[in-house]
Parts: structure tokens; sequence; C-alpha cells
């Protein structure tokens, strides 16, 4: 290849500050550091952005260094099958795998849904997520998302002020899909208390109730609720040796290591009978217009993460009646913007 037809690379790290603090099991989050990379070939650009994953410290600060040792390769060019073999799963290679697509999408003068052989997509019903606090403070943000159909609702592990907070949202928005997201803060005794006021309430989903790497907490435990894998699987991997304790599979790009994997991961969790779940880190429109890709091939849709933020980007996703949809000009389409 010669220079003139080599792929520029640019690179950098930038700190999105959230509108206000947002609370998990065992986290506190005010600021979400992404990782964003660019991809230039013959006047054409490719973006891509990442926030990596906390709890395997998998952080911007160290996912800049990793695409940044593979500059000249990705500048030889590279194709995102060959990027499976460069980079692990994660942040670092979901950066460079978005970016991919939408530079090849660029290139051949088409959208990037049209490279993965779907129809144009639609649409999707999401969850809107209401971080954990008194559950007088969540009923109020549950009533706040007057336009939901679906809400998400985190737990943090204390049995008795998680079902407080779950009978709380729910009695101020009885006409949602619910489900609830535990971030592994169960274990055996608590969730055992914690099991049969989900089926009470109506709950549809009970995402990552167990420590990672402690799955098997799981043998026996009442399936009248679907359970979520999220930290318990994070790529294609993880999937096969995995899956057998879980319902349902929470796919995250920056978990799997971009929109490549992620769809192989979505088939492969259909061909073992489980249902799919997209899902995202905080982050802007840039992160979640892949995602949103993936989430046509989904059961279950968590797209909400820029709005956590102090401000996206533009052009921007658009929440509308319950559903996020990604305009053209967001990502993927040669009218992208640059």
């Amino acid at each position: 290849m010669t220079k003139t037809h080599r792929v520029q690379l640019g690179l950098r790290n930038e700190d999105l500050r959230l509108s206000a603090p947002f609370r998990i099991s065992g986290h506190v989050f005010e600021v979400s550091p992404v990782t964003l990379v660019t991809l230039r070939k013959n006047g054409r650009t490719g973006r891509g952005e990442a926030a990596g994953v906390y709890y395997t410290q998998d952080t911007p600060a160290k996912m800049l260094p990793a695409i940044e040792y593979l500059r000249d390769v990705l500048q030889d060019g590279v194709g995102r099958h060959e990027l499976r073999t460069l980079l692990p799963s994660g942040g670092a290679r979901n950066a460079v795998d978005c970016a991919l697509w939408e530079l090849e999408a660029a290139l051949a003068d088409v959208p990037a849904w049209q490279l993965a052989n779907m129809d144009r997509p639609r649409p999707l019903l999401t969850t809107f997520t209401v971080g954990a606090d008194e559950p007088a403070v969540m009923a109020d943000r549950a009533r706040a998302y007057t336009h939901a159909r679906a809400i998400k609702v985190k737990l943090t592990g204390e049995a008795d002020l998680d079902i407080a907070r779950l009978r709380a949202v729910r009695a101020a928005r009885p006409d949602v899909w619910l489900g609830v997201d535990a971030n592994q803060g169960y274990v055996p005794d608590t969730l055992s208390q914690l099991l049969p006021v989900l089926a009470d309430e109506g709950v549809s989903l009970l995402e990552q109730p167990c420590r990672r790497g402690h799955e098997a907490e799981l043998d026996g435990v009442d399936r009248t609720v679907p359970i979520a894998a999220d930290e318990s699987i994070l790529d294609l991997d993880e999937l096969e040796a995995r899956a057998r304790w879980f319902d349902v599979v929470n796919i995250k790009l920056d978990k799997c290591g971009g929109l490549t994997e992620g769809l192989m991961m979505a088939q492969r969790a259909r061909e073992l009978g489980k249902r799919v779940m997209v899902g995202n880190m905080v982050g802007t429109s840039l992160a979640m217009a892949p995602a949103f890709l993936l989430g046509q091939f989904c059961d279950i849709v968590d797209l909400d993460g820029p709005l956590f933020l102090d401000r996206d980007r533009t052009p921007g996703v658009v929440y509308a009646d319950g559903h996020v949809d990604c305009p053209d000009a967001v990502w993927g389409t040669p009218d992208a913007v640059a």
C-alpha cells in the first residue's frame, strides 16, 4: 500500500461529565472517560467511541496506549476480522472496530446496516434507567420518564432497601415493563429474599444478581423471572463457557470488543436458546449508534446512555414515545458527520 493510500489514525481521550451522580452497586459515577478513534482514508472518515469495562480495569487510560502501540499496523490497513486477532475483547477494540465499520461504509458509499446484511433499522423500544437512591427519589425519577414504556431499576444488594425501592418504582409506574439490575450485588441468602418480591411486582428481568465468577450460585434458583448475564459474560468465549446459567445475554460493545463480535454473539446466543439484550456503558450517541444496529437483532434494548450526560454529541440519537432512533447522520452512513 502506498503512503498516499494509508489510513490515518486519530486518537484521543475525553471526559464526559454526567448531569448528576449515578449510583449502582459498589460505584458512583460522576464522569465517564472515553477513548475516541478516527480513521481517515481517501477523504472518507470512520469514528468509534468506547468507555471500556470499569470492573475489569479496562479504562481509557489503558485503552489509548494499547491502540497507539498498533498505530503502524492500523495505518497500513486492517479488516474488522483481522482486528480480532490484534486486540483482546474490550474498549480499545470496540473503538477501532466501530471506526472500521463506518470507514468501510463510507468507502463503499453504503450505510453500515447494509454491510451487516440487515433491513433498514427501525426505532427500538428501550429501557430507561433509574439509578439507586432513596425509594421516594427513585419513584420520582420513574414518574419523570413520562414517555417511558420500559424502566430498569438499579439495585445495590441491600435486600430490604432494594425491595422498598422496587415497590416504590412499581407503585409510581404500574404501566411499564420493569426490569432490575443488581450489578453483582447479591449472594444466595439475600437473593432468596428478593426473588418472590420480583414476581409479586411483575418484574420481567433480573440482571446480574451474582458476582462475576460465582455463577454456580444460580444453580437451582427459581427462574420465574428470567436472569440475564452482564458482568458474567463479556465476549464470545465467555458466552460459550457461561451461558448455561442464564436465560438472557446482555451484549455490550465495550465488553465484547465491537459490533463485529457483538453480531457474532447475538447469533450464537440464539443458537444456544438464549434471549438477547443490548446494553451500554455511559457514552454519547456516537457509542449508541453501532449498538443500535445490534439492537435490531435483540429482544431487550437498553440504550439510554446519552440521557445521563451533561452534553451529547450533535447530531444525536432521538428518544420519543419510549423508543430510541438513530438518524443516518449520527454514524455509519456516507453522509454522517466526520
